[in-house]
């Protein structure tokens, strides 16, 4: 999810922000590198959407308290779904997902530092908050509303580029464990939406850090690629209607 700075809360301490501000440079110009020239296979396609590709429901025991739901942005809704899968691993899902929630670092691009500002170091429970910094006005926050052994789901809060969710997963299917990022959201304000929907920068941006971090995972497995990343666009033009 591509994101915002807003005014307010900076989380972490100095010493902290000041590091991750220097290392913003060297960790954008490595992803724009990878883009540039990734080797991996990304089998991308795009499809009409309609009501089944709006956002689950946020379950009961949610603060929902500055969440930015689909409601409140402008434009189109993507749903995107990415996925990679790796074979000749011993990691098991709750492994991965384990991994993953305990410090989102361990697979993210190196240009997306993730900062918690609500919740214990080292573990992810709902109601939990984060902050990711990357490079230039792009930070935002967002909220745990979903944990499970083998998967954890976000939703954006107030100042986010995007308004809706998404999802972090993982499975075993046969010989192969399934990694899975699947998102539900619109643009946050009609900014956001000329970046989107128009420009379509902001819409590229947010590909490569989720394909970066599906790759991110798939090393730390220690296991071997079957394949590239799949990645499913569903597009659905009126979100709101769609909601009727």
């Amino acid at each position: 999810m591509l994101l915002r700075a807003r005014s307010g809360r900076r989380p972490g301490s100095l010493r902290q922000r000041l590091g991750i501000v220097l290392y913003w440079p060297i960790g954008l110009l490595t992803v724009t590198w990878r883009y540039l020239w990734r080797t991996t296979v990304v089998r991308r396609r795009d499809e009409e959407g309609g009501p089944q590709d709006l956002p689950p429901p946020l379950p009961d025991g949610v603060d929902r308290d500055r969440i930015q739901g689909v409601d409140d942005g402008v434009g189109a809704l993507l749903h995107r779904r990415y996925s990679v899968r790796v074979v000749d691993t011993r990691a098991t899902a709750e492994d991965v997902v384990a991994q993953l929630a305990g410090d989102p670092n361990t697979a993210a691009p190196a240009a997306a530092v993730f900062v918690k500002s609500e919740g214990a170091p080292g573990r992810m429970a709902v109601n939990d908050e984060y902050v990711v910094r990357m490079p230039g006005p792009w930070d935002g926050p967002v909220r745990v509303v979903r944990c499970t052994p083998t998967s954890f789901r976000l939703a954006t809060l107030e100042g986010h580029l995007e308004a809706g969710q998404i999802e972090f997963r993982a499975r075993c299917e046969a010989e192969e464990l399934v990694f899975e990022i699947e998102s539900w959201a619109r643009p946050g304000d009609r900014l956001s939406n000329l970046l989107y929907n128009h420009l379509l920068l902001a819409k590229e941006i947010q590909l490569n850090l989720w394909t970066e971090t599906c790759l991110g995972v798939a090393r730390n497995t220690g296991g071997r690629r079957r394949g590239g990343v799949q990645v499913t666009t569903w597009r659905v033009e009126d979100p709101v209607s769609a909601t009727g």
